[in-house]
């Protein structure tokens, strides 16, 4: 990120009265500063906001030197897959439930924001994947990136999915269940960890296959290197359908005749946090790690 951004662009579900006040107070703190603001396109818009400029959410990263997502979770993949691109840092301000991502608190936003244009803040980055599902004989799919996982799921609630694996090229599986979950370290906290997969530490060069509801109890989550390129094919035995999600977001359907490509994607995303972030104090914060449930406090080594 410059020194001295001039532009920085704001996203978050703003009709929203959680979001839309620390949005106001964000505008406020960087107009003071003779910094310009632009939105992420939105449909409806507190009146102290109406006068601001809106961007489409793929054209802001292009436009801008830094994006503040105000939200959850959520909003903070919908920016990643908006400004990961274009090499834009994201930093997230938690008006969510978990946020794993978000870490910024509201009463703490001035204070975070003042010592972010100073340069007073740690980045890191975090990979993504990328998929695309190709036709048989056809042109490749249309790719679409992801920060937390690729999820293939049955159309159909309550059908088994019957699908096959391979990794570089090598036969894997040939599971059966609700789906399967390919999810970055990033995402290894979100719904890869509640189907039973592992924490993965944001550094670790890995990906992480995770089965959801698998049919056989053998079936376990496999942890593979980063460079790993994973195919995926509806059995052709079984006449079901599919639907692809990367971060939550439609992909594509997918047929006995589709063939679902995932790798790690040629970008990454810039999260910037506040000075002194320390993963394990998120985890522990979380996941309410290091409380001793009678006496209800935290045991700190």
């Amino acid at each position: 990120m410059p020194s001295s951004p001039q532009t920085i662009g704001l996203i978050g579900r703003l009709k929203d009265p959680r979001v839309a006040e620390p949005a106001k107070t964000v505008v406020k703190f960087l107009e003071q500063r003779g910094i310009k603001v632009l939105l992420g396109a939105s449909s409806e818009l507190p009146a102290e906001l109406d006068g601001l400029g809106q961007v489409e959410g793929d054209a802001l990263g292009a436009q801008v030197d830094l994006v503040i997502a105000i939200g959850g979770d959520g909003t903070m993949l919908y920016a990643a897959r908006r400004v990961a691109a274009q090499g834009v840092p994201l930093l997230g301000i938690n008006r969510g439930r978990l946020g794993f991502l978000t870490d910024v608190t509201p009463d703490s936003l001035e204070e975070v924001l003042d010592a972010v244009l100073r340069g007073d803040y740690s980045s890191e980055q975090r990979a993504m994947l990328e998929a695309r599902i190709d036709l048989d004989g056809g042109a490749a799919g249309m790719p679409m990136l992801a920060l937390n996982d690729v999820v293939l799921q049955g159309r159909d609630s309550g059908h088994m999915l019957d699908y096959v694996t391979w990794v570089d090229g090598s036969y894997v599986n040939s599971p059966a269940g609700d789906g399967l979950i390919v999810a970055t370290p990033t995402g290894s906290t979100a719904y890869a960890l509640s189907c039973g997969g592992p924490i993965i530490h944001p550094a670790v060069d890995a990906m992480v296959m995770v089965p959801i509801c698998p049919h056989t109890l053998s079936d376990r989550p496999l942890v593979l290197n980063g460079s790993s390129a994973i195919e995926v094919r509806i059995d052709r035995r079984v006449e079901t359908n599919a639907e692809v999600f990367c971060d939550g977001e439609y992909l594509g359907d997918q047929g006995i005749d589709g063939l679902l490509h995932i790798r790690r994607a040629d970008v990454q995303l810039t999260l910037i946090h506040p000075a002194g972030h320390n993963y394990f104090e998120i985890l522990r914060s979380k996941l309410n790690w290091g409380r001793n449930n009678r006496l209800d406090t935290h045991r700190i080594r």
